[in-house]
């Protein structure tokens, strides 16, 4: 006799990494106080960061899969397709918006470079003339080295972000984006196992009345 399959959702593709998810019904990957419909209702914060943790340990060259079990209700074809738009448009927004965080800080990085360059050029002109005024204590050229080294210093958080800060957040959108294109599916074997159970139970308390 062939097994019965009870998942339901597009095939994994090979070596696929598959996160396996156990709840009762499907509305608990869904924010409860999110108003949206289902298609476009945000995932519960707690799954949210449970997958993106995941996805963060598979090598960028394999692809993901996600497999819902469910224990109590048994979804429907319909319902399985909308949780599988809903989980894609989330990672989709969540990728959109954190290259536009990327952008803002490139932004942030350029404007402050300039600023920084600026300071600078002041700090070394300023820093020659105060070097070349001669008194007892040679007041001028411990100015002088006191607006260079301020100089740089400006060029700190400019350098910082166009040199590191903005990769971390590229590599988070691109972890988004895989996310978004997971293959998404659900399995129904312990509901469906579960209300079988629940019959049987039914009727043996009906058939000892």
């Amino acid at each position: 006799m062939p097994v019965q399959d009870d998942s339901v959702g597009d095939p994994f593709p090979p070596r696929c990494a598959v996160l396996d998810v156990r709840v009762g019904e499907l509305t608990q990957m869904f924010d409860a106080i999110d108003p949206a419909p289902f298609r476009a209702r945000d995932l519960d914060p707690k799954a949210e960061e449970y997958i993106v943790d995941w996805g963060r340990e598979i090598s960028p060259a394999v692809p993901l899969g996600l497999t819902v079990h469910l224990s109590r209700q048994v979804a429907t074809p319909e319902e399985v397709g909308a949780l599988r738009q809903a989980v894609r448009e989330f990672f989709t927004q969540r990728a959109l918006a954190t290259r536009r965080q990327l952008r803002q800080l490139l932004r942030v990085g350029r404007k402050s470079l300039l600023i920084g360059l600026l300071v600078l050029a002041i700090a070394m002109v300023l820093g020659d003339l105060l070097s070349g005024l001669k008194g007892r204590y040679e007041y001028g050229e411990i100015l002088g080295h006191s607006l260079l080294i301020g100089g740089w210093v400006a060029l700190w958080r400019p350098l910082e972000i166009l040199l590191y800060d903005w990769w971390p957040i590229l590599g988070e959108a691109r972890l988004y984006d895989r996310l978004s294109a997971m293959v998404v599916r659900v399995d129904n074997a312990d509901a469906v196992d579960a209300a079988v159970q629940g019959r049987a139970t039914s009727a043996g308390v009906a058939g000892s009345v």
